[in-house]
């Protein structure tokens, strides 16, 4: 499957602070891949960098096979941006400012529709400076649709929306969707990203940590343990006389809670001796691991739950 955005080993730093420290995902075409991660964990950045907003310090990145900064006219008719402050002239009407957009692009979307889709009438004739926050929202939605793009990136889409707001919205990304549209979205909500994603990305400390479809992230397997990666030999042929003895073949369980640096530090070491860790850590103890864990319950596991 081909994928519409890529970044490989992406590095950026604001002086001291480091906002992605080799940063490598993908977004697949035609899905719905959601990027997850606390406040500074480097989602904004990287949604920038992929929107030509920002120039990553090293690393490569590829949109639509294009790098967003070399080749931004390329991209632009072809990629939708919805970034999270809105970026909106303040003085200009709602729907005024949504046609203006749609006569940019040669075959844009049919603006009323647009406007009944995401309940723009009843401040369509109203500036943007004196939207709400849920508003301002919807609007920029729009506007990131109107041209008809093959790829969108959705920063926060249902920030400050009401419910019903909210499913409209879910509604719209689906429908993308199934229209062949690739999505990529960051959220701070677990159950946007459950309802939506195809795919879940979580990052944390500017690098991915964790990657995998939400039913991948969240169902248990088998208790954590550590496998030897060698075969013992096939039943039906003997070893020969003189030949060395093949590893063992084994598990060794690990039980308790795995916080997020003890799982690294295990990884590590089994890679070391040639060994490969499998299983899914539980909150608690070994008696938690048949339980269903939600993709909160994930992401609180592996980025921890001290508040930023």
């Amino acid at each position: 499957m081909t994928c519409p955005v890529e970044l490989t080993d992406v590095h950026r730093s604001f002086g001291s602070t480091r906002a992605l420290a080799g940063l490598s995902l993908q977004a697949r075409a035609g899905e719905i891949t959601a990027v997850l991660g606390p406040n500074g964990a480097g989602k904004t950045t990287a949604m920038e960098i992929c929107e030509g907003l920002q120039r990553p310090d090293s690393g490569t990145v590829r949109v639509l096979g294009h790098d967003p900064r070399t080749n931004p006219q390329v991209l632009r008719p072809r990629v939708g941006v919805m970034v999270q402050d809105g970026g909106l002239p303040v003085m200009a009407r709602a729907e005024e400012l949504l046609r203006h957009v749609a006569r940019l692009y040669s075959h844009p979307r049919e603006v009323n529709e647009l406007v009944d889709t995401l309940g723009l009438a009843p401040f369509a004739r109203t500036s943007v400076r004196r939207l709400s926050g849920g508003q301002r929202q919807r609007l920029a939605l729009a506007i990131a649709l109107v041209g008809r793009p093959e790829l969108v990136f959705l920063d926060e889409p249902s920030a400050g929306l009401d419910p019903q707001a909210r499913l409209a919205v879910w509604e719209l990304v689906r429908s993308l969707r199934a229209d062949g549209v690739s999505v990529v979205l960051s959220t701070h909500l677990m159950d946007e990203a459950a309802q939506l994603a195809d795919r879940v990305v979580i990052i944390d400390h500017g690098a991915v940590i964790a990657h995998g479809t939400v039913t991948e992230l969240t169902t248990p397997v088998a208790p954590p343990h550590v496998a030897a990666a060698a075969a013992t030999p096939a039943p039906d042929r003997a070893p020969h006389p003189t030949s060395q003895p093949a590893p063992a073949v084994g598990s060794l369980q690990l039980t308790g809670r795995f916080t997020p640096e003890a799982r690294a530090a295990v990884e590590e070491l089994a890679r070391q001796h040639g060994l490969q860790v499998h299983g899914a850590a539980a909150t608690g103890g070994v008696g938690e691991l048949g339980a269903r864990r939600t993709l909160e319950d994930v992401f609180l596991d592996l980025t921890g739950r001290s508040l930023r």
